[in-house]
């Protein structure tokens, strides 16, 4: 069943709200779709928010250990919060938990956390989930300054990874961004995989809305 991995340029780049509005742009298809957060740092009131946003932005049920295996209460760098927890990140456990996703629904849209090399554990990274779970990605870019080499080395690791690029997301996370229209086509000129949507910056985005900007007709079977 297919899926795919969404990552970013960073952390705080707007992953959980793409990853949302995909969940809500294969429903408008009529796909049955489900996210999955495989490692959540930071927990607030009882709740990791990136999980309960992507829940809410399924249309499929499932059970809260197969959307986040891993669920870490500070928020900071995953392998040492798993260390200070006693734990161990287990990419071949996330890797069942998202198979079990995909029995489940038609398209499962996983949710990387920080950046694209984020250590998960003493000897491996969320590059090396990625291609454990062997989907196609999709990249998010914070559109900010700095956001090109930035997404240009991440878009390099991907591949390097031996992961198809199947698209990208401009989220303009800084509104006083100076020659951002500029800047989206340098990207859509040297990251050669199509862009599947601009978002351009609100203060509190709905998902669901902001959906209408993607456009997943023309990826992977869709």
């Amino acid at each position: 069943m297919p899926g795919y991995f969404v990552t970013g340029t960073g952390t705080g780049i707007g992953k959980t709200l793409a990853s949302c509005a995909l969940l809500h742009a294969f429903r408008a298809r009529g796909k049955l779709a489900v996210g999955m957060k495989p490692v959540a740092a930071g927990v607030e009131n009882g709740k990791w928010a990136d999980v309960e946003l992507l829940a809410a932005a399924s249309n499929v049920s499932a059970p809260r250990e197969l959307i986040n295996p891993y669920a870490l209460v500070p928020s900071i760098a995953p392998h040492i919060a798993a260390k200070q927890a006693g734990i161990q990140i287990n990419i071949a456990a996330i890797g069942n938990a998202c198979a079990e996703l995909q029995k489940l629904a038609e398209v499962v849209i996983v949710e990387g956390i920080g950046g694209f090399c984020v250590p998960l554990n003493d000897h491996q990274d969320s590059a090396d989930m990625a291609q454990a779970l062997d989907l196609p990605v999709i990249l998010v870019v914070g559109m900010q300054l700095g956001c090109l080499s930035h997404a240009l080395l991440t878009a390099r690791a991907v591949r390097a990874a031996g992961l198809p690029l199947e698209g990208w997301i401009a989220n303009r996370v800084d509104p006083d961004m100076q020659v951002f229209d500029e800047n989206v086509a340098a990207l859509e000129q040297r990251l050669d995989c199509p862009l599947l949507g601009v978002l351009r910056f609100e203060q509190n985005p709905d998902a669901k809305k902001i959906s209408v900007l993607l456009d997943v007709a023309g990826i992977g079977v869709y």
